[in-house]
Order: C-alpha cells, then structure tokens, then sequence
C-alpha cells in the first residue's frame, strides 16, 4: 500500500475547553457591538408581537366574545375593530423585525469569517517548516472550509436563532406569569424535565461530533494527497487498496456522525412527547381552576395561557436543536484556534541584510538605497552605532549535530568550509542527510550542536527572512503559482523588471521555449503548471532562482527530473548560473558534480569521504564505486 499521508495520527486528541472557545468567539462578535444590540432590539419586538397574539386571545374571550354571546352586551363591535388593528400594526413591526434581525447577521457573519481566515492564513505564515511536516495538507485545508463553514452556522443561524429563543422565553415567562402564577410553574416544571433530558444528550453527542470533525479533516489529507498521487496509484496498481482505505476512514466517519447525528435527535420526538403531556396537563389544571375560582383564571385565560405555553415550548425546542449545531461548532472553532495558537516559528536575529556601496575612498562600506549589486550584513552595535561586513558568502559548518526529535539524531560531527564562490557537492544514498544540511543553512531546522557561520556570523544572530534572501534555492519538486509565466518568474525577486525576468530565463535556457508557448511570457499557468513538461517547469524555477541573484544558490536535485538532452541544454545555463557563486549541490547524477570544488559524500548522517573528483576517484573509495557503477544510490 502507498505512505500514510504525513502527520496522521500525529495529533491526539487533546482536552477540550468550550467555554475558552466560545470566550473568543464572543470576542469576535464583540466587534459588531451596535449590530448585536440591533440585532437584539428586533428579536424583542418580534418576541413580544408574538406573545401578542395568544394575549390578544384573552381579551379576545373574555372582553368581547363573552360578554357579546353571554351577557349580550351591545356596541363593543368597535372596539374589536380596533384591537384587532392594533394588533395588526404589532404582526407587522414583528414580521418587519424577524425580517431585519436575520439580515443583520449577514454582515457580522461574513466579517468574522474574514477576519477569522485571515488570522488564520496570517498565521500559518509564521509556522516553521516542522508544523507543515507532521501535519497533511488536506486536514489543513479542513480548517479553511469544513470548519470555518460550521463557525459560520454558528453565527449567522445559531446565535440569532439562540437570543431569539432566550428573549422569547423571558418574554412569554413574562405573559404567562401575567395570566397564572401555579400554572406557569406547572408549565415551568416539564421545561426543567426538557433542559435535564436536553442536556445529557447533547453532552453525550458532544464527544461524537469533535470525533467526527477530526476524522474529516483525516479523511480531507487521505484525499488531497491521493489526488497528488494519482500517477503513482495507477503505475503501481494500487487503485483498490487506497479505495479500501478510503473506505475505512470514511467508514470510520461515517460512524461517529451517525452516533452524533442519532443521540442528538433523539431530543426532538421525547421533547414533543412531553409536550403533548403538558398540554393536556394544563388544560386540566386550568380547568379546575376556572371551576372553583382559584387565581382568577379565566377561560379566555385559559385558552390565552395554552397558545402561550405551546409558544413557550418552542424556543426550548429551538434551542436543543441548536445544542448539536453549538458542539459542532465548538469544535471546528477549536480546532481553527488550535492552528492560530501554533507556536510561531523563533527568530532571535538582529543582523539584516542591506543594500551597501564603498565610500569615495572605496575602503568603507556605506548603506544605501541606492540598487546596488553590493550586500552587506548590518550589525548594531552597543553604542547604537552599525557596523558593516560586505556578503560575499562563506559558509561553516563547525561540529554541526542535528536531529528532528531527541530520540533520532540524523546528522554527525558535520564540518564543512565553503568558501566564496566554491562549488560543494553532496552525494550519496536518499536519507543520508543531504537534504537537511540543506534545511539548516535556510533555518528551517535549528542545529542541536556545533555552530554555522555565513561570512563570520553565526546565522542564529541573522534575522531569517534576511537570512533567506541570501539564499537561492531550486528544488527538485517544483512549485508554480496561478499567473503568468513572467509573474512566476518574476517571483523570485518581486522588483525585478521584464527585461531581468527574460535575461534570467535566457541564463536558464528557459527562453526558447517559453516564446513558444500560446502567449509567451504572458501565458496564464495553472494547477502548479498543468500543461508543461517537468523539465519545462524546473526550467521557469531555475530562471526565478537566477532572477533572485543571491550570492549562494542550494541546487537540491534541480535536473532530476530533466532529460539527458535537455539536461545538457540546462547545464550551461546552470553553469552561467552558478559562475562567481557560492553553491551548494545535492545531485544523484555523478556527472553534474564532477567540477565541484568539493565532494562530500554522505552516509548515515556522517561525511565519509571529501575531496574533488579525480581526488575521489585515485581514492578508490564509495565514490568511485558510485561513479563506477560498482555500487548504486538508492
């Protein structure tokens, strides 16, 4: 079977905290203040016309339909018109109300849901590599849709739907008190019997819907990288085993929504039962009391008070139907505050990188703002004063030890000394530790031990966005963005004119083919550039690499996935590429390194072999035997 998608299983899950949540979910909808009281102003309007109604029912009876038909009393048929136009005019702010409230959210809704991923993207910029190593792409994609999508709901139909049920609730407490004190306790006593039952389900589907938001976004990394994966499924006829797998996962969704989804309605048909057992409770009560004259109940009353109470069981309804929706989205806003709570990635640094020129004596470097082709790192000094050293890109590695965890140390005692404008190698077998010597000169990774240097400064005291926009890098997976091929290039250094993007690709000998395609440099590139061949798309990363024009470039397997001829065309431009540069190359084809200043052959995180390449090969040692095909890499 292929690879488990990367970080799956990683996290485990974690205690919950819903009230730290909904804290800062209540911080957001703090924002839109005069809204929420807007909001408010006209869900206690429409409350209150709807409590109108089954009032208006009262005096209906027992001020004209009574007296009319019981003691024949003459003339009130005018004052029936009226009331009934009264209460007409309070339908119509009600409905105009409910109307208002429900369009308010709207705006609040989507606001938050900007702010909110903008946070959240902002802040998955400021993560180390290490976070995007143990955590698949597709589960975090899952916080940008299905969980953002349930804090949505959450907002603009939930929370209305909830302050419309509590201020309805407070207003028919209200009406109903109005009409019977004993029977609005009676009334009082099934809703605790509903909260009570209300509750323990809701805590009971709870754990089921946290459980069911995590396994989407499982589910969402197995599918994002199966996508990805396609031409390696179909070459290696592994269709029905990632279906079977596929099936697991969403078997195992399956599952704990539907455990989810079934406690959660069980509420509805046992909170209607007992609805229709408090109805029919009423009416006896009510009754009764009638009959035997205790708390002036009447009989317009006693209808009044039952329409009411029916009211009064609906917001309690509406509001267990919501527990559900709250939990679900308590637990998508956790897991979106889990990514912003993200430690963000260190950075002691205090040396930045500046633009620089020689004073007229051309002894002493000057910063400026000047487009100079001149470096220079910019150290403060005690005094406050800055002190200047021109970047001309030495690079140590003195004693360098590394590991991604304490329990599995990767790289040994690595000592390297690059000098300006050398050309250092790295050979040997996937996973020797090529690649991350690579990582800790970019900072992604910090050392355990030993110390690097770039230009006599440790890269600890470099700020790491300086630091990184010293270093050119051309990897073997290349990566395109929607845009132009200009733009793509271009990307390398965003101030570069066209006349530098196309000198840059003409140094990569990405020019010929790039006037080829349908508008040239102007041609739109999608889907990481669907439509191009990989040696195509290395040659557009290579150009945006020369377009950056840093003083060390990191070339990691960069004509893998080249052919021989075009590898032979890209050689030259590399090789113009690299010329007065400091280099570092990570290559599998022994025949790309062969003018290296050194070679460092790599096994088991230790450097066993250094030298050139007639050095190497007199050495009769792993390299020649690489070289020599007497031992393969793997």
């Amino acid at each position: 079977m292929p690879p488990m998608p990367r970080g799956m299983g990683a996290t485990k899950p974690k205690s919950k905290n819903a009230g730290k949540t909904l804290k800062r979910i209540l911080g957001y909808l703090m924002q839109y203040k005069l809204r929420l009281l807007g909001m408010v102003v006209c869900i206690i309007a429409s409350a209150y016309a709807a409590a109108k109604s089954s009032l208006f029912l009262k005096t209906l009876i027992d001020d004209y339909i009574t007296p009319m038909l019981v003691e024949k009393t003459p003339d009130l048929m005018a004052g029936l018109i009226r009331a009934i136009l009264l209460l007409g005019v309070v339908f119509l702010v009600g409905v105009v109300c409910t109307f208002l409230y429900n369009r308010i959210m709207i705006p609040v809704g989507q606001g938050i849901l900007k702010k909110v991923r903008d946070e959240m993207f902002a802040k998955m910029e400021t993560l180390p590599i290490r976070y995007f190593d143990v955590n698949s792409h597709g589960d975090i994609m899952s916080h940008y849709t299905n969980d953002t999508d349930t804090l949505r709901q959450l907002i603009t139909m939930t929370v209305p739907q909830l302050v419309n049920s509590v201020v309805s609730v407070v207003v028919l407490l209200v009406s109903m008190l109005s009409i019977s004190f004993w029977m609005t306790l009676l009334t009082l006593a099934f809703t605790a019997l509903n909260l009570f039952i209300s509750g323990k389900t809701g805590g009971l589907s709870g754990k089921y819907f946290i459980t069911q938001q995590r396994q989407l976004g499982d589910l969402n990394g197995y599918i994002e990288e199966m996508i990805n994966g396609q031409k390696v499924v179909k070459v290696f006829n592994h269709e029905q085993d990632i279906v079977e797998t596929f099936d697991k996962k969403n078997t195992a969704l399956r599952g704990s929504a539907q455990k989810a989804f079934f406690i959660s309605n069980l509420v509805m048909p046992i909170i209607m039962s007992i609805g229709y057992l408090q109805y029919v409770a009423l009416a006896v009560a009510g009754a009764a009391m009638a009959i035997a004259g205790v708390g002036g109940v009447t009989l317009g009353g006693i209808v009044s008070f039952l329409q009411l109470s029916k009211s009064f069981n609906r917001p309690i309804d509406m509001m267990s139907q919501q527990i559900s929706a709250i939990v679900m989205a308590l637990a998508g806003a956790e897991r979106i505050f889990e990514l912003m709570d993200q430690e963000p990635e260190q950075d002691g640094g205090t040396v930045k990188l500046v633009r620089a020129k020689y004073d007229r004596d051309g002894e002493t470097l000057l910063e400026t703002d000047e487009l100079t082709n001149i470096w220079a790192w910019r150290k403060q000094n005690e005094d406050g004063s800055y002190s200047y050293r021109r970047l001309v890109g030495d690079i140590v590695l003195n004693h360098v030890d590394f590991g991604y965890n304490d329990k599995k140390q990767i790289l040994y005692d690595i000592n390297i000394q690059a000098d300006a404008g050398q050309k250092i190698a790295f050979v040997g077998h996937t996973g020797a530790g090529k690649t991350t010597i690579t990582n800790l000169l970019n900072r992604f990774y910090d050392i355990q031990g030993g110390t690097i240097t770039y230009d006599g400064i440790d890269i600890t005291h470099i700020c790491k966005s300086d630091l990184r926009r010293s270093l050119g890098v051309v990897l073997q997976d290349v990566n395109l963005f929607t845009g132009t091929v200009m733009e793509n290039i271009r990307y390398g250094r965003l101030d570069a004119t066209d006349e530098e993007c196309i000198a840059a690709a003409q140094l990569a000998n990405a020019d010929n083919f790039i006037r080829l395609l349908p508008q040239g440099y102007d041609t739109v590139l999608s889907g990481d550039g669907a439509g191009l061949s990989q040696g195509q798309r290395q040659l557009i990363a290579i150009a945006r690499a020369a377009v950056a024009d840093p003083p060390v470039m990191i070339l990691d397997e960069a004509t893998s996935s080249i052919d021989t001829r075009t590898e032979s065309i890209v050689q030259k431009g590399m090789d113009s590429l690299m010329y007065g540069r400091t280099v570092f190359v990570i290559a599998h084809r022994l025949s790309t390194v062969q003018n290296s200043d050194v070679i460092m052959v790599i096994d088991g995180g230790h450097i066993i072999e250094r030298g050139n390449h007639d050095k190497l090969i007199a050495e009769k040692g792993q390299y020649y035997r690489l070289y020599t095909g007497a031992f393969e890499l793997e």
